[in-house]
Formats: C-alpha cells, structure tokens, sequence
C-alpha cells in the first residue's frame, strides 16, 4: 500500500491504518529499535507505541515522508526507554555511540542552544551533503540508526579498527565544520 493510502487512513480513523503501516515499516522501525535497545520485548513495546503515537498525531501531523515520520518516532521512543533503564549504567553499546558524538556537538541545555538547534540541524545537514556517499552512509547508519561497529566493519570488509579510526575521522571533519561556522562545543 502507497504511504498516502496509509495517511488516508489514519485520517479517516480507519483501524486498518495501523495494521497496514505495521506490515509495511514494523521491519524498518523493529532494527531501529533493535539497535538501540537489544531486547525483543523493549522493541515490540516501543513499535506498538510508535504506531500508536502515529495514529494520535496523524491528523493533524501530515506527513510527507511516513518512512522518515515513523523512523524519527522509533528512534525517539527507543532512545528515551535506553535511557530510563540505563540511566546508571555506563560502557554499553549505545553508551559508547552517544559518548563518539559528545565532542561534535555542543553540551548543556542553555536558551541559547534551545534556540539554535534549528541551525544546528541545517549545518549537519549541509555537511552531511559534503561528504561521500558511502561516509555520510556510514555516518548516518551509526549514528542515526545505531548499527554496531562491528557490522558496519563486516559489511564494509574491514576491521572494527578501521572503521573506528573512519568514523573518527568523519566526526573530526564534524567537528572542524561546526567550529568554523561558530558553533561552541
């Protein structure tokens, strides 16, 4: 079914408006969680709530990209529930992940961040065009979706060593355009 059927549905309060977006996304939304939490309990709970969430925002929420809308959404609420159970654990995986980017972007809560993000989300984005295809998929596979350096390094046919020091390199240049553009990190 074409993702504006499913909105349709979800707009007419059609119950089958979950059932079609589960068939369609719950693979893509299920590995997004999955990264994030390692629990097949945690992520059947977090797609249920994604498409709940969903079916509460849609209307008014119109999407124009339900693959990304619903992505954003997972992401969010699996990222939010890592979280709440592991606010004192420390060296896990998504740990390690969070911890790679800390030094790329700026820390606090402060008025002036708040207000920023927005700019701050246009210059990733600017960089993120700058970079070769297989980085910025790179980049976007760890950081957004949480794949392990380990798969990334398979898949690639490399050592995690390497894709280590690839990453690191490709948040440096982060880093580096973040500078130069004022960004206090």
């Amino acid at each position: 079914m074409e993702d504006s059927s499913i909105v349709a549905l979800f707009n007419r309060r059609d119950d089958r408006a979950i059932a079609e977006t589960a068939s369609k996304y719950g693979s893509y939304c299920g590995a997004i969680a999955g990264n994030i939490l390692s629990s097949p309990e945690d992520t059947e709970e977090i797609l249920n709530d994604t498409w709940l969430s969903a079916w509460n925002d849609i209307p008014p929420t119109q999407p124009s990209c339900l693959r990304a809308y619903l992505g954003r959404i997972t992401r969010n609420l699996a990222l939010s529930r890592y979280r709440f159970f592991h606010t004192k654990k420390r060296y896990t995986e998504m740990e390690l992940l969070l911890s790679e980017l800390s030094d790329c972007l700026p820390s606090g809560d402060s008025p002036e961040l708040a207000l920023a993000r927005a700019e701050l989300t246009s210059l990733l984005s600017e960089w993120l065009e700058t970079l070769q295809a297989e980085e910025r998929q790179l980049f976007v596979r760890r950081y957004w979706y949480g794949v392990s350096v380990k798969q990334l390094a398979r898949e690639a046919g490399i050592t995690q060593n390497a894709m280590t020091q690839r990453l690191l390199r490709t948040r440096r240049s982060l880093r580096i355009r973040l500078e130069q553009e004022g960004v206090e990190l």
